[in-house]
């Protein structure tokens, strides 16, 4: 169907209140067997499928909004909307359906949404109640109004009447000329009354009183009213702020009547909700929904005609990428990007992709790169590259891959998000925290796992370690100097903090590359110099960054920490934390019980020999016993394969004793099975051996030789057999014995090196 009156799109409330975009399709009213009745359906235009089969239900309350929308609950808390293209097309629909439920198509809602005890109440009053009699519109009677105003917000079908009442005769209009009419008299007690008013009719929740309210020639008096808090010693400036603070700035003239009154409306009303209006409570949360709703679709329809204006666009393109543009224009141009992206994400997946595409299509990237040099315009441009990053980080990476050949190092765009994160003026650091994430995002090879580009994390993070890690690591570079901190304040512990947590993920994710650079810089021991931080959440960031070296389980690694002795910060900072069982102390313990676990054999031989006299005294957990035990069980099976290895060779015999062995041909088939023997029974053989020995040649000397040889190796055999037994056996410490360790804590230990 290409009948653009009935082009919709399907919108579903999801738990936040936010409305989720279900697609776009085309609407029609017919009856459905299945559901036994006439029903709206939606197809969607791509594909046909069906977006929405609805029954009319007679029990249902539809509410028409702004000409072209359609609201409606079709069960507890699963609200759903039709959004209309056109008018003409939200008209018929709406006739349809209050045709089916029997209906005025001039109501804005079909049915009183009450429950039943009100539905029981309401119909034992007479028919003249259906409309509510409001008191003549006069200074005098504003009390009156206020009084019930606020009293029908506890009931759905009074505030249903009342909001019918208000429409009719333009009572609301009548209302606000009353409010110039008590300002000019400084009336404050009917400018206290005509607050109650306009709040109470705000909580009525109305698309239709909104339409009025909202209109240029009202917005401004509501805005007014509500600056007259009964609460407040003194009014508010709100107004004020509107007309004079808040300047409207078009970059480019729009000449759209229509998008301009739009754009206007959205700010006032937004500004209404966010700045002037209390936050609801509990029990008013749901009165302004309509509200929400009504400020939603303004900024769909606002992000949809700018998108759709290309000479509008076109035009703001040309100037932001013209080098001869002044600065104050372009910091205009940027930060209405900045604002432009920011509007668009109320939209749905979809639309903002089509949005973020047409971005890119006219060269938002480039264009940001201009200009550079101004901090207003590097700040904008950082927030439409996060923007750019969530959308497409492939696009980003393809983008600034390419920047080295047409510019410097120090203007590269990921250059200068990463020196926005390093230079960030709040306290709390959330700006870096964000543009950290963002980072994070780019050097992340899950995506680019792209199959259109293979080689992009090759390429990318090639580019990312030759150009930009070293911005990234400057400032911990640049505090930790002659292996000394040069800044230990808390908003330089948070950044470096940021920094390692960035980098502890490229240990993870990038191997070969990271790898490189750790070498290269010795940059572990650069960070382990913040082991002395007074701030224990660096200490255990740098304490994080060395154990994830330690859990890739790499010789190479292995042999860096081992030639340049880097426990020794770790085991001094767990040596100074003495007694104290905290989360420090916790994580360093945990670090060498990985290492005890995974048998990390070079690991444990180079702490056993260098630093086991100043851990031996540390019972209270048996993670150090360990090691020795690891460290003394790998010893002694070197030594068996070194004394297995001499046993072998001092079986070579001289030329006597291998003429003794071929002359015994009677024990041919003995002497196989001697040789095939496992090592444990070689004691056995020995003395058959020796037997056979005293029977062929009566004790000559060669023979007391040999003899001798055979049993001093032997001795040393059976020795080394039984000790490595033993080893092998962990024998739990004697119970009166680990009592009394209990009872005496460990006690602060001296550094290494003291």
């Amino acid at each position: 169907m290409s009948d653009t009156r009935r082009r919709v799109k399907v919108y579903t409330l999801n738990e936040d209140r936010q409305w989720d975009d279900r697609g776009t399709g085309h609407v029609s009213s017919t009856f459905v067997e299945r559901l036994k009745g006439i029903s709206l359906l939606v197809r969607a235009e791509s594909d046909g499928s069906l977006l929405l089969e609805s029954k009319i239900s007679p029990n249902t309350a539809y509410q028409k909004q702004q000409d072209t929308l359609i609201v409606w609950s079709e069960a507890e808390n699963y609200d759903l909307a039709l959004s209309f293209q056109e008018k003409a097309g939200c008209d018929e629909i709406w006739e349809k359906i209050c045709q089916v439920q029997g209906k005025d198509p001039a109501l804005e809602i079909t049915q009183d949404p009450i429950d039943e005890s009100e539905e029981e109440r309401f119909e034992e009053m007479p028919e003249t109640s259906h409309l509510v009699e409001l008191p003549p519109c006069e200074l005098a009677r504003l009390e009156e109004i206020a009084d019930l105003v606020t009293s029908v917000l506890s009931s759905p079908i009074r505030r249903e009447k009342l909001a019918l009442a208000l429409m009719s005769e333009g009572y609301m209009k009548k209302l606000l000329q009353l409010f110039q009419v008590c300002e000019d008299l400084d009336n404050r007690e009917g400018l206290h009354h005509l607050y109650e008013i306009v709040r109470g009719v705000l909580f009525l929740n109305k698309a239709a009183l909104f339409e009025v309210m909202f209109s240029d020639d009202c917005i401004m008096d509501v805005v007014g009213c509500l600056e007259y808090d009964p609460a407040l010693v003194q009014p508010k400036r709100h107004r004020e702020f509107l007309t004079k603070t808040a300047k409207f700035k078009e970059v480019i003239p729009i000449t759209d009547s229509e998008l301009r009154q739009k754009i206007h409306q959205t700010y006032r009303v937004q500004y209404i909700q966010d700045i002037i209006l209390p936050t609801p409570s509990v029990f008013e949360e749901n009165f302004l929904s309509t509200l929400t709703s009504f400020i939603f679709f303004n900024k769909v329809e606002i992000v949809s005609m700018l998108q759709e204006d290309e000479k509008f666009l076109t035009e703001v393109f040309a100037q932001l990428t013209d080098e001869a543009t002044e600065d104050g224009k372009r910091r205009e141009l940027v930060n209405f990007f900045k604002e432009f992206c920011a509007f668009s994400q109320t939209l749905q997946p979809q639309n903002r992709d089509a949005f973020f595409k047409t971005l890119a299509n006219l060269g938002i990237l480039p264009a940001l790169e201009i200009g550079m040099d101004d901090l207003q315009v590097r700040a904008a441009a950082t927030d439409i590259f996060s923007y750019l990053v969530e959308f497409s980080p492939s696009m980003v990476r393809e983008f600034v891959m390419q920047e080295p050949q047409q510019t410097d190092d120090d203007v590269l765009l990921i250059n200068v998000v990463i020196k926005q994160m390093i230079c960030d003026s709040d306290p709390e650091l959330g700006g870096a925290v964000q543009l950290m994430g963002l980072l994070r995002t780019l050097i992340d090879p899950e995506n680019m796992l792209t199959p259109t580009n293979k080689t992009e994390k090759t390429e990318f993070l090639s580019f990312f370690y030759k150009y930009c890690m070293q911005v990234l690591t400057a400032p911990l570079l640049a505090n930790t100097v002659d292996e000394k901190k040069s800044k230990d304040n808390f908003q330089t512990a948070q950044l470096l903090a940021l920094i390692l947590e960035l980098l502890t993920f490229c240990v993870e994710h990038h191997t070969y590359h990271i790898k490189t650079y750790i070498m290269n810089k010795d940059l572990l021991r650069r960070i382990l110099v913040l082991m002395n931080s007074k701030h224990t959440f660096l200490a255990l960031c740098a304490l994080r960054f060395m154990r994830r070296i330690i859990g890739q389980k790499d010789e190479y690694y292995n042999r860096y920490i081992i030639k340049g002795n880097l426990f020794e910060p770790v085991i001094n900072t767990l040596l100074d934390n003495g007694t104290r069982y905290n989360l420090l102390n916790s994580a360093i313990i945990e670090l060498f019980e990985f290492i005890k676990v995974e048998d990390v054999k070079s690991l444990i031989a180079h702490i056993i020999d260098n630093y086991y006299k100043a851990l031996e005294s540390i019972e209270y957990v048996q993670t150090f016993k360990g090691l020795k035990g690891r460290y003394e069980q790998e010893k002694d099976r070197q030594t068996l394969r070194l004394n297995s290895r001499y046993r072998r060779d001092a079986r070579t015999l001289d030329e006597d004793e291998e003429m003794w062995f071929h002359e015994d041909e009677d024990d041919d088939e003995g002497e196989a099975v001697e040789k095939s023997r496992p090592e444990e029974e070689f004691p056995e053989s020995y003395g058959k051996y020796m037997e056979a020995k005293k029977g062929k040649c009566r004790h000559s000397a060669q023979c007391v030789q040999t003899h001798n040889l055979w049993n001093g190796m032997f001795t040393m055999y059976f020795r080394l057999f039984t000790t490595a037994m033993v080893g092998l056996v962990d024998y739990p410490d004697d119970e009166d014995e680990e009592e009394e360790d209990e009872e005496q804590s460990p006690r602060k230990r001296p550094r290494l090196g003291s």
